[in-house]
């Protein structure tokens, strides 16, 4: 088994303690000790790919409506702080190049994708993958395993990694049905013990645990060897490890 420390992964950067999927959230997460960060991306009216969780705007800024529905220029101009802290007015939901422009090269960064939108989000994605050429550097994932499956075909570059809540049988036999090669398992962290993590290493792939705040769960990834763990608090956790 692997006996190495699991990376800190800060969800949607540090968004137990900044706004969401925001520069701040991201930059706060570097700055305590996270190796790499998770986003979630979506796809504008003109075909830009944003930084955010949900389909619309309506719960983490002060505008409403599907972000489908509204352009890039639309959705730079809302706050996407507010909410959180009056200290964060003024965050702005990101676009992809942003978070890109902020990460340096060699940080991991798993981007999952929420929705299809009809195929148009891989196209765009890879695409813009294609021009950072950070291959190395990047994991995209998914609860829509259809997607992830396409991707690979599409880019057999992509890293890919599967999101899912099922407390599976045989995680890494699972992964194989897709007939892919899958990087990556993406499970809920109270659907993984060490046998199963044991199996997916054995089958070369990554286990990368979602969402683990409390030490009790910390110390339970880690004795499992999980290759790393997603967190809203990458300095609680990155304390715990040092």
């Amino acid at each position: 088994m692997n006996k190495q420390q699991p990376i800190v992964i800060g969800h949607r950067g540090a968004a137990g303690e900044a706004p969401e999927n925001t520069l701040a959230s991201f930059a706060l997460a570097f700055e305590q000790g996270a190796e790499g960060i998770e986003l979630d991306v979506q796809l504008t009216k003109d075909g830009e790919i944003v930084v955010c969780h949900d389909l619309t705007v309506d719960r983490t800024t002060d505008g409403s409506g599907l972000i489908g529905d509204k352009s890039w220029e639309e959705l730079k101009s809302l706050d996407a702080g507010f909410w959180f802290l009056e200290a964060f007015t003024g965050e702005r939901i990101p676009h992809l190049r942003q978070v890109f422009e902020l990460v340096p090269r060699g940080h991991f960064i798993n981007v999952e994708v929420k929705h299809a939108y009809e195929g148009r989000m891989e196209k765009s994605l890879l695409a813009f993958l294609d021009e950072m050429d950070r291959w190395a550097d990047i994991v995209i994932s998914s609860f829509d395993h259809k997607l992830i499956h396409r991707i690979k075909l599409a880019q057999p570059k992509a890293k890919v990694g599967l999101l899912y809540a099922a407390n599976l049988i045989d995680h890494a036999a699972y992964a194989k049905q897709l007939g892919v090669d899958v990087f990556s398992l993406h499970p809920y962290h109270h659907c993984i013990d060490m046998e199963d993590v044991l199996g997916a290493q054995a089958a070369g792939m990554a286990v990368y645990p979602y969402t683990a705040n409390d030490v009790a769960d910390y110390k339970r990834l880690i004795a499992a060897g999980v290759t790393g763990i997603i967190t809203d608090y990458p300095g609680r956790l990155r304390n715990f490890l040092d």
